[in-house]
């Protein structure tokens, strides 16, 4: 007899806002994760009073009010607004793409100059159809944009020369003839108040959950427990990458607290050259505090540089490469998944899919009305 109705794997958001959601409709719901801590890869640790995104950036944003509503029942978001800043060899520029970014690099004043610019840079490359990344950025871009501030980060990203990327992992870049650098383009934005842990803790509120448990090594045993399991994991090590392996991009971070109040004044700082090994610079405490007194009171600093990486078995995995030949394998294990008849797969590993958090949510909340119903 099962002790549970639902067994979810994965304490990250998608596991959370199922397990809460089903709590609420009355089922007994077990969450395990094989991490010692809830939250996944939104998880933030407190570190000299600053919390530190310990996987990554995460920056809530959404134009779904449902999600922002339904976030804001477990937090208060501050109104962080993320404009990052692009270092090119020492040379600083704004991003997303926008007028301070076309003076700094053509010293235009105007838009139309600005405009015209990019028209000259883009006739001048003649591209009709492009056949490879590069191609396709100097064909929405110019050259100059191209070279200081895509290449050589999505070199790094990547792990390859652009002329080896796909055209369609760009397929527009935001061009802003306006003086405005708030990255995303989104109608509510921020950070929960004393992070995301704290949000994802209060979703979990009343409900059992085990971390430091590995669900892959225990299947049966677990699976057991309930009489359905929500899992959250990478779906081809659930068949124990019977099929093959999909591909990851993985990051991995160096952090360090500086006995100093302030070291970048921003938030996120990318290197877009080449040379730099890291793509970019977390300087947490600008995630929670406005750059201002109020953050430069705490005397210390905490960054985190970001190296992207081929994924092995054993990293983490952040980002599916979604090109043809990953989407057919996991189309394959998607098939096997249907079968499954106990197990529901879902998340940025179940569904091998870049979420944004947001969507994520969404996603979830969606399926709670389809499996409750």
């Amino acid at each position: 007899m099962a002790q549970y109705d639902y067994l979810i794997v994965g304490a990250g958001l998608y596991g959370s806002v199922m397990a809460r959601e089903l709590t609420d409709v009355g089922k007994k719901v077990l969450v395990i994760d094989k991490r010692p801590h809830i939250a996944g890869n939104v998880y933030t640790e407190e570190i000299e009073k600053i919390q530190v995104h310990k996987y990554g950036a995460h920056i809530f944003h959404t134009n779904n009010k449902q999600v922002w509503d339904y976030v804001n029942k477990f937090a208060e978001f501050n109104r962080f607004t993320n404009s990052p800043v692009a270092n090119y060899k020492g040379e600083l520029y704004s991003l997303p793409f926008n007028m301070y970014t076309f003076n700094k690099m053509w010293g235009v004043v105007t838009p139309k100059e600005a405009m015209e610019k990019i028209e000259e840079q883009k006739k001048e490359a003649d591209i009709k159809e492009p056949h490879n990344l590069e191609e396709q950025a100097i064909s929405l871009v110019g050259k100059d944009i191209y070279e200081k501030l895509i290449k050589g980060y999505t070199e790094k990203q990547w792990g390859r020369p652009c002329t080896e990327l796909p055209a369609f992992i760009i397929k527009r870049l935001p061009v802003r003839l306006t003086f405005d650098n708030n990255y995303f383009n989104a109608l509510y934005q921020g950070i929960p108040i004393g992070g995301y842990t704290k949000m994802v803790e209060k979703m979990l509120d009343g409900i059992e959950v085990r971390v430091k448990t590995d669900y892959l090594k225990n299947k049966q045993k677990l699976g057991e427990l309930a009489d359905k399991v929500i899992y959250t994991g990478p779906i081809d090590a659930y068949f124990d990458y019977k099929l093959g392996t999909l591909q990851y991009r993985s990051v991995r971070f160096e952090t360090e607290v500086l006995d100093m109040p302030n070291y970048q004044g921003n938030a996120a700082v990318n290197y877009t050259d080449r040379e730099t090994p890291w793509t970019r610079i977390i300087e947490h405490k600008w995630f929670e505090f406005g750059k201002d007194i109020e953050g430069n009171d705490i005397p210390k600093t905490v960054i985190s540089r970001e190296y992207s990486s081929e994924w092995k078995p054993g990293d983490e995995p952040y980002y599916p490469v979604n090109d043809e030949k990953n989407n057919n394998l996991y189309e394959k294990y998607h098939d096997l998944a249907e079968t499954e008849k106990k197990v529901i797969f879902g998340g940025r590993l179940g569904e091998y899919k870049y979420y944004d958090m947001d969507a994520v949510i969404a996603a979830a909340l969606d399926k709670v009305n389809i499996i409750s119903t």
